[in-house]
């Protein structure tokens, strides 16, 4: 995994000031995710349960507040790619898919916020595909996966699926259609 860290605000030492930062972060995601990118500064600040001038102090403008929560989202799926390693290979790789999913419904509201030139954009784009394309992999050589697909193929097959309205049953269905199309059907295993 690449290190996103380097490209995110710092979070501050002191325990207070910490437990700020991450309630800003955890608030803003809600609050980008309900209202969009636009949604109203003030607003995420008390949700946070903090004052505008804090949220201020951590991220002084929109797009450095929607960026950050952002980069957590891929740490986020980054993560779920390690853990999933350690199931079969189907499993782990159907496992994090589902992950991208969740995610990219919180990117959605996001994207009109972030600016799609920036290094951060690129390198957490970067880091999904890093992050994915083991699991990928580690399937494709069981025999689970067609070979012919590569990670950027299921990246946008699944980031349709999680367009598929508000109703989740129907995303889950959808989903799994999608996953039984990435199955390897060709007989013999590769």
């Amino acid at each position: 995994m690449n290190d996103l860290a380097r490209l995110r605000t710092p979070r501050p030492h002191r325990a207070d000031a910490g437990r700020n930062f991450d309630a800003i972060l955890a608030a803003a995601r809600t609050a980008f995710t309900e209202l969009g990118a636009d949604a109203p500064l003030d607003e995420i600040a008390r949700r946070a349960g903090v004052g505008i001038a804090t949220l201020y102090r951590n991220f002084p403008t929109r797009e450095q507040l929607i960026e950050n929560v952002y980069i957590t989202e891929v740490e986020a799926v980054a993560q779920a790619a390690v853990d999933g390693a350690s199931l079969d290979p189907w499993g782990g790789l159907t496992r994090w898919l589902r992950r991208y999913v969740d995610y990219v419904g919180a990117k959605r509201a996001l994207i009109t916020g972030l600016n799609r030139d920036s290094a951060t954009f690129q390198a957490c784009r970067d880091e999904l595909f890093a992050a994915g394309s083991p699991l990928l992999e580690r399937a494709q050589r069981d025999g689970a996966v067609r070979p012919d697909v590569t990670i950027v193929d299921v990246m946008w097959l699944v980031s349709g699926v999680a367009g598929v309205g508000g109703d989740p049953d129907r995303r889950e269905k959808v989903l799994a259609v999608a996953l039984d199309g990435l199955r390897f059907t060709g007989g013999d295993k590769p």
